[in-house]
């Protein structure tokens, strides 16, 4: 074999290199960890040049990598164009906090032993929660939810449980972007309808999907809040409508409500 064939072929040298050249993966990869602890720092959410420098990340580079990161649920941007958290960093965050005495998966736990339901847990992006944990009950059913999938806010109720704790001016621009469609007969789909559930869903603190985001699923749902009152995302309990009536499964709602207060520090 003539010399040098082997490095020809792409082998990879001590120094990081494949043939001769920076692993672009491994750069882009770096700078995106360096992006996305700039985005988690303190006092957030930042702007784009506040990013850039503590990232120490060209502007172009920082822009582009923040678009990837926001389209993947890692960052969010805010209406005045600062970064901040996004729901699966969040995600990531309260996965790492499983070990501690108070920890999400605990909480959950507790809720799920408490109901004897399927316990969610979503964080809100936009015009979308994510379901980030999904503990199944023991009940001889299964619900097609599962963990990273996007939900619409006007027709689930953990989404409308944080809609009910936004700004007005906010519901009206989403409502506006998103609009309301029908998920199935039962959904919400006139403005006025929703913002006076909304209002209802505030006082009392929790809000139900009564078959409204698909066929025979009731839901009861709770806001997680931040130190600010701005929900961040939410817990529901879900059922099925010819195993829990809706008295049934409001009376849950004390116990969702204590969970959302205990997981509010964690997230």
């Amino acid at each position: 074999m003539p010399a040098g064939t082997a490095a020809g072929r792409g082998s990879e040298t001590a120094g990081g290199t494949r043939g001769g050249r920076t692993s672009a993966a491994g750069s882009a990869l770096e700078k995106s960890l360096r992006i996305l602890e700039a985005v988690a720092a303190p006092g957030g959410p930042h702007r784009l040049a506040e990013v850039t420098a503590a990232a120490a990340v060209p502007k172009s580079s920082t822009f582009r990598i923040l678009a990837s990161l926001i389209d993947q649920g890692f960052v969010r941007q805010e209406k005045d164009g600062r970064y901040g958290v996004g729901p699966r960093l969040r995600g990531l965050s309260a996965l790492v906090s499983g070990g501690e005495p108070a920890s999400v998966e605990g909480i959950l736990g507790e809720l799920r032993e408490t109901t004897g339901q399927t316990v969610h847990l979503a964080l809100h992006s936009g015009e979308t929660i994510t379901y980030i944990r999904k503990l199944e009950s023991d009940q001889p059913f299964r619900t097609a939810s599962r963990v990273g999938m996007r939900m619409p806010l006007h027709s689930t109720a953990i989404g409308k449980s944080v809609l009910a704790h936004l700004p007005a001016e906010e519901v009206r621009d989403l409502i506006a972007a998103a609009g309301l469609p029908a998920r199935t007969p039962r959904t919400l789909t006139a403005p006025e309808a929703l913002r006076a559930q909304l209002a209802e869903i505030r006082e009392r603190g929790f809000a139900v999907d009564d078959e409204e985001n698909e066929p025979t699923i009731r839901c009861i749902g709770a806001a997680v809040l931040d130190t600010d009152g701005r929900p961040v995302g939410g817990v529901s309990v879900t059922t099925v409508t010819f195993l829990v009536s809706r008295e049934e499964i409001e009376a849950y709602a004390p116990a969702l409500r204590a969970a959302t207060a205990a997981l509010a520090p964690l997230m």
